[in-house]
């Protein structure tokens, strides 16, 4: 097994891990130890960082990946100091900024929710914290060493929050105390991470840049954009939230999108594998083997995806019978947000398709224009329809965009991702529906879960199997099946 595929491996383990922890905390460490306030604000916090992110990095973390490989022996401390300088030409301004206005910043941000305006530099140190972890991160996955990162992002901090959470219970610390060391962790993630890529090269500060400098530079603030329109369409609603509604509202809408992003998964694992290998097949002008790989990794990502968005569907009511009554009223957000991350996945490597040819900066306009779009449609439907209206202008904007991102693939590559087997996938999904929305077991809900899951599981799976619907998943059961024979 080469490098990439033990790093891959490795980094799917910890991705499943990470998302394991953050199911406990969000579903019923949060719910129950934070008042919806309180875990609203927490929401509200990170999720504001998010967004500061890709701005406060100033693409530095992209800049790393793509230039690293170019620079000389002799050249590469002089470029590592510039991409550590860059994200300050950013942080520095904006600190002066929140700095003198402080009292007009807080005004804005708390019209509705009179707690934020206390916790503005929070906002401000989680946001550059996770600038600078990503900056660090990508200095790792240069080096082909992405495990110990990819812990640090998906495990480390969910671990911490765990603990914090249990002593916020067992009174150790107080709700203040917990919001502090809450961004404490996050700093000291980024400082962990930054030991760790001065482990693997040693920085000597060199003010001898890279002669490609102003192409650096460049690359790195139009790829902010890139990130900021990402970030916008995955967390501006929990932003917006805050500006029409309580903070608890925050909370709620927070609970029912984790359970919807658990649907994405195993497309975030299998991208891993899949966005190297497409870059490939571009830089080497491979159409047949690109155009292979988009079906192929459109029909797997379908199949993983329709399955757990069936199973969140018909075991949502036994789960929420687990967490607080206040967070039960979300399964209309668990179903639009959910079904925008079926169509996300059914568009495969679409996006490393887009990023890495020479379309790149199509995306970034459309992206753009549909970032603008999801802010206009939450200032609408939030105030009507609260966070139902939230999930209803995120679900618009990404089925928009995606739609967008279908036709330029078409008219740029002409191919598209489905084929006679998505619509075979579909049709088995809609049968499962049909036949398990109505079982009901009176047992403890998660005996109820564990049971429907596995009568729907194994139903798919026999299903997919019989048909020769995947040669992929056909491939992984005959193995399966073959060891289970005596």
């Amino acid at each position: 097994m080469g490098i990439v595929l033990k790093q891959t491996f490795k980094n799917t383990i910890v991705t499943y891990i990470g998302f394991g922890f953050g199911a406990i905390n969000t579903l019923f460490l949060y719910t129950n130890i934070l008042e919806p306030t309180y875990y609203g604000l927490v929401t509200f916090i990170l999720a504001t960082g998010a967004i500061l992110m890709p701005i406060m990095s100033s693409g530095a973390h992209n800049a790393l990946v793509k230039y690293f490989s170019a620079q000389s022996e002799g050249d590469k401390d002089g470029f590592l100091t510039l991409i550590l300088l860059l994200p300050l030409a950013i942080i520095v301004p904006l600190a002066i900024v929140i700095w003198g206005f402080q009292e007009q910043i807080a005004d804005f941000l708390s019209v509705q929710n009179a707690l934020v305006r206390d916790y503005i530099w929070y906002f401000f140190l989680v946001g550059m914290s996770m600038a600078y972890f990503e900056l660090f991160y990508a200095w790792g996955k240069v080096h082909l060493k992405s495990v110990f990162g990819n812990f640090l992002k998906e495990v480390f901090a969910r671990v911490c929050v765990s603990v914090l959470l249990l002593l916020l219970y067992w009174e150790t610390i107080n709700v203040d105390e917990f919001l502090m060391a809450l961004v404490g962790v996050y700093m000291i993630r980024t400082l962990l991470m930054k030991i760790y890529a001065y482990y693997l090269q040693r920085l000597r500060i060199s003010f001898d840049f890279p002669k490609q400098s102003k192409e650096i530079i460049g690359y790195g603030l139009l790829m902010v954009l890139g990130g900021s329109v990402a970030l916008i369409l995955l967390e501006i609603d929990k932003v917006m939230i805050n500006q029409f509604k309580s903070l608890d509202n925050v909370a709620y809408y927070g609970v029912a999108i984790y359970i919807a992003t658990s649907i994405i998964v195993p497309t975030r694992a299998m991208h891993q594998i899949t966005y190297p290998m497409t870059a490939n097949y571009l830089n080497s002008g491979n159409s047949f083997e690109l155009e292979r790989l988009y079906k192929k990794t459109s029909l797997t990502s379908f199949i993983a995806s329709g399955i757990l968005f069936v199973l969140v569907l018909l075991n949502l009511s036994d789960l929420y019978t687990m967490i607080p009554e206040a967070y039960r009223d979300g399964f209309h957000i668990v179903f639009l947000i959910g079904l925008a991350k079926v169509l996300d996945s059914l568009l495969g490597n679409i996006n490393a398709i887009l990023y890495y040819s020479a379309y790149y900066k199509w995306v970034l306009v459309m992206g753009i224009c549909f970032a603008i779009v999801t802010i206009l449609l939450n200032l609408w439907l939030i105030p009507i329809y609260g966070i139902e209206g939230a999930a209803v202008a995120s679900f618009a904007s990404i089925l928009l965009f995606n739609l967008s991102k279908l036709i330029l693939v078409k008219l740029k590559f002409g191919m598209l991702p489905m084929t006679a087997a998505t619509f075979k996938v579909f049709a088995t999904l809609l049968l499962l529906i049909a036949l398990f929305a109505s079982m009901q077991f009176p047992f403890h809900p998660i005996i109820n879960i564990t049971l429907k899951s596995t009568f729907i599981v194994v139903m798919y799976l026999g299903i997919l199997y019989r048909f020769q619907i995947s040669e992929d998943v056909n491939g992984v059961l005959a193995k399966w099946l073959r060891k289970r024979e005596p």
